[in-house]
Formats: structure tokens, sequence, C-alpha cells
């Protein structure tokens, strides 16, 4: 994956340097990945983590603390939507705790589960978007 090519927020960056999180390997991959799956995500920091956003709207947030391990929260945006009928998206690979239709989470603690989970994670991230982008 060329990191050249990939919109990492510099201040996000900054903003983890400080923190010296002992998951940071992990942290950097996820952002790769999450960078990686949609060109259009914009990388920021939102409620003491990463955030990726679209057309102004958050979608994906990085919960950073407990620095036991990493969660991608599928939301969107902080403000409260109906909920639809069904799950927003599918998730064949059971990566996600679904906590509504319209939000889910995904956990890793190893490089190692990031990477065997990579291909999934970027079809959720993409399909995460394609849904809830209106």
């Amino acid at each position: 994956m060329n990191k050249k090519n990939l919109a990492i927020n510099t201040e996000v960056t900054q903003f983890l340097d400080e923190l010296a999180h002992p998951l940071r390997s992990e942290i950097d991959a996820l952002r790769s990945i999450i960078l990686s799956a949609d060109t259009r995500l914009n990388e920021n920091i939102k409620w003491n983590g990463p955030n990726y956003s679209i057309g102004g709207g958050d979608r994906i947030t990085m919960k950073i603390l407990p620095p036991t391990k990493i969660q991608l929260i599928f939301h969107r945006g902080a403000k409260v939507k109906e909920q639809p009928n069904a799950r927003l998206i599918e998730d064949e690979n059971h990566l996600l705790l679904w906590k509504e239709n319209d939000r889910a989470i995904a956990t890793f603690n190893t490089l190692e589960s990031i990477e065997t989970s990579k291909d999934a994670l970027i079809k959720i991230i993409h399909d995460w978007i394609l849904k809830s982008v209106s």
C-alpha cells in the first residue's frame, strides 16, 4: 500500500505521537486500510481518536481507549437518525458487533487480526460508505 497516496492527516499523526499508544502499529495499519478503502474519506480527531468523514458526515470513528484494543465504530454521524428496518450492510465474515441497525463495532488487538481481516474490512468500509451516505 502506497502511503503517499493516502490522505493521512498530520494532526492525527501528531496526536497519536503524543499519546504513545501501545497499539500504535495496529492504529496505523487501520488508518491505512480505512483511507485506502475510499479515497473520499477525510481523517481528523474527534471523540479522542481518529475519525473518518465524507461530505461533512462522520462515518467511522476509531476508539483507542482503553489501550488494550482498537475499535472501529461504524455509524451515520452524531445526530440520531431513523433506524433502518434491517442492518445497513451485510457482514459475511462476522467482524461486526451490531449495536443498532445503523451502528456496528469491529474490534482488533493485534496486527495479525487486522491483516487476516483486511479484505473483509475493506469491503465493510466500502459498503458502509455506500449505504450510509445519502
